[in-house]
């Protein structure tokens, strides 16, 4: 560990790149984590370079400079290190130089787009984080009729099984006999949360691909590939209060953000080449 003053172990263990903070306070549940000889049974311990850490018997790595890369996820790979069902994950598709990386939130097994990594569990806990307000921009291919009342309607939040997501933007792009374009931003994304939302609006979701996160974009990232975003960029958007607001969108991967007014959209509409809609 390098010269800090003392700071929670989840924290420590967060920003050493092995896990968010969450999955640190599971790990002591689960026994993994020693300090100072002694196995930890809860999280509420402060640590410090004076101490010696060590994770399923192994030295907690140092903790390196924060680094994030954007990845084109592909369909059919679960955002998660090890499947219990044996399905293709994210990370081990990933090029093996980028060392131990964690996701900024997820993308389902069926959904594609852009997926932010990163090395360091705390700066992935920032950037999740909905005080952001950075929006997350999405094409959705939905099959059955829609009502575009209903899709401007989504602006005021919607109740969904007792859970309340939104506000959510949602316009209609394109449609054909039997599919249509949806464009969806949002700023906290729930688990299943666009699928949720179409499905309650009797709308099946059959293709859904995250455009962008924040001032990151997907651009023209091939399917699968993976590209580090330079430190000025990552810097420029980071601030001693966390990240900076979402503002217009340009270039081929990211933008510098300018401060969004509250409760509003901010940015441009984004195209991606796509695929025929014949299915």
């Amino acid at each position: 560990m390098s010269e800090q003053k003392p700071e929670r172990i989840a924290k420590v263990l967060a920003r050493a790149g092995l896990c968010s903070r969450r999955e640190a306070e599971r790990w002591i549940d689960e026994g993994r984590i020693q300090v100072d000889g002694k196995t930890l049974d809860s999280p509420a311990l402060s640590v410090d370079a004076s101490n010696t850490i060590l994770v399923d018997g192994k030295p907690m790595p140092q903790a390196q400079e924060p680094r994030l890369w954007r990845f084109h996820k592909p369909t059919g790979q679960v955002t998660t290190h090890k499947d219990p069902q044996g399905r293709p994950t994210v990370f081990e598709r990933l090029p093996k130089t980028l060392g131990r990386v964690i996701s900024v939130g997820r993308l389902d097994l069926n959904s594609e787009g852009l997926l932010l990594l990163t090395n360091d569990g705390e700066l992935a806990r920032r950037l999740e984080m909905p005080t952001t307000g950075w929006i997350r921009r999405y094409r959705v291919r939905v099959r059955g009729t829609v009502d575009e009342d209903k899709l401007h309607a989504l602006k005021n939040g919607i109740m969904v099984a007792g859970v309340k997501y939104g506000p959510i933007e949602a316009t209609l792009d394109s449609k054909t006999r039997t599919n249509a374009w949806i464009s969806v931003a949002l700023s906290e994304g729930k688990n299943r949360e666009i699928r949720k939302v179409m499905e309650h609006m009797d709308l099946s979701v059959n293709r859904l691909i995250r455009l962008s996160y924040g001032p990151f974009q997907l651009g023209n990232l091939g399917r699968g590939d993976v590209e580090e975003v330079p430190n000025k960029i990552l810097r420029d958007q980071m601030s001693d209060d966390g990240p900076k607001a979402t503002g217009k969108f340009r270039g081929a991967g990211w933008a510098k953000s300018k401060k969004a007014p509250k409760k509003k959209f901010a940015g441009k509409k984004h195209t991606l080449t796509l695929s025929s809609d014949k299915k």
